[in-house]
Order: structure tokens, then sequence, then C-alpha cells
């Protein structure tokens, strides 16, 4: 069945190509961006999360901040906005699969080529943490691979808005619990620790 916001341009100025993607906050679409002619990733927030006001004010900040993070292994975003109450994110777009998608189809993964996935996921995390910018939601659909396996994180700042702002949604769920640290399954402070804890558990994953 095809996506009715296909076909839609946001701003006067991304067209909206095909899902490529989604999740349980946003979904992701294939676009055009027609003022500078190049393919982009447009995620857009689900219905429920863009009539939290809390929500979308915090989620523009933290994109905002992850917008400043610039680092090979970490996707880009190039901006952020609002037209007709849906609100998105404008990213590079990554031509490849994410890693829980190849670990389906390749795993156990080699040794070396674990290892070598894992060292880029922490070289992002590195650049991340020492902007003080804590990711909340690795896992391995969160992590792209592209045809030359460079890997590139995504979706900084998106759980940290979620878990800040006082969402009106009961029984939700912020973030992967298979993934989670324990600090962030009690609701504790969560920090940098937190993100390395998920990044052994998908390291884990990947060679077993």
């Amino acid at each position: 069945m095809s996506d009715p916001s296909c076909g839609l341009v946001l701003n006067k100025r991304y067209e909206l190509l095909e899902r490529v993607g989604e999740g349980g906050m946003a979904v992701v679409y294939r676009a055009r961006d027609g003022l500078l002619g190049r393919t982009v990733a447009v995620k857009v927030l689900r219905e429920q999360f863009a009539g939290d006001s809390e929500f979308v004010a915090r989620f523009r900040l933290e994109a905002r901040a992850a917008a400043s993070l610039s680092h090979p292994n970490v996707v880009n975003i190039f901006d952020v906005g609002e037209d007709g109450g849906l609100h998105f994110i404008v990213m590079e777009f990554v031509k490849g699969r994410n890693l829980k998608d190849v670990i389906r189809a390749q795993g156990p993964l080699p040794g070396g080529k674990a290892a070598r996935i894992a060292l880029q996921i922490a070289k992002a995390l590195d650049a991340a943490h020492r902007q003080q910018l804590v990711h909340r939601d690795i896992k391995p659909h969160n992590i792209l691979i592209t045809g030359e396996d460079e890997v590139k994180v995504t979706d900084f700042g998106i759980a940290q808005a979620a878990s800040a702002a006082s969402l009106t949604q009961t029984g939700t769920v912020i973030g992967s619990v298979h993934y989670f640290s324990p600090e962030q399954a009690r609701g504790d402070t969560v920090d940098s620790a937190s993100d390395l804890y998920s990044l052994g558990v998908v390291l884990y994953e990947m060679v077993t």
C-alpha cells in the first residue's frame, strides 16, 4: 500500500519520495531537496509525539545540538522544521543497511568485522560525549552500514528529548529495553557510560 505522505513537499523544499524506514517515534523518507538538488533523508515525527508541545520543543533543541556534531561516523543533520503540523529532521541520506539487517543476513559476524564496526561506533560516541551529547538508544537499528563498510550512527538527541519531556502517552518506553543500561531501565540519571553499556550489548549480538 502506498504511503499517503509520499509526494508531499515540506517547507516548499523537501519532496518525500518513498518510505525507507520507521520506528516507534518517527517515519523516515527518502526525499529530494529541491533547493540544493540532492537526495536527503527526512524523519517525520509520529502524530502522537507531534501533539506533545513539550516534547516537540525538546526535540528541536536536541536536534539542533546534534546538528553541531560533525564526525565521519555520525549521520549529518542538515535542517529541522515544521510544516502543516508535521515536525521533521532533514539528514544525510546513507546508502546501505542498518546493522540489525546485516546481523540477520550474515551473523554471527567474524570477530575482526565486528571489532571494526564497534570501533567506529565508539569513535562516534567519543565525539558526541566530548560535546556532552548522550545518545541513549544505541542499538543495531540506529547504526547504518554503507556498501564500503563505513559506520554511520543516527538518531542522536531524539531519545534524550523524549526522556526529558513529560510525554502524555501512558506506558510509553523510550529506547530499546534489550540494549538499556541498568540505570536507564531504572529511570536514573543517564550519562556516557550508558551508551558504552549499550555498545557492549551490540558487540555481543554481532558475534553471537
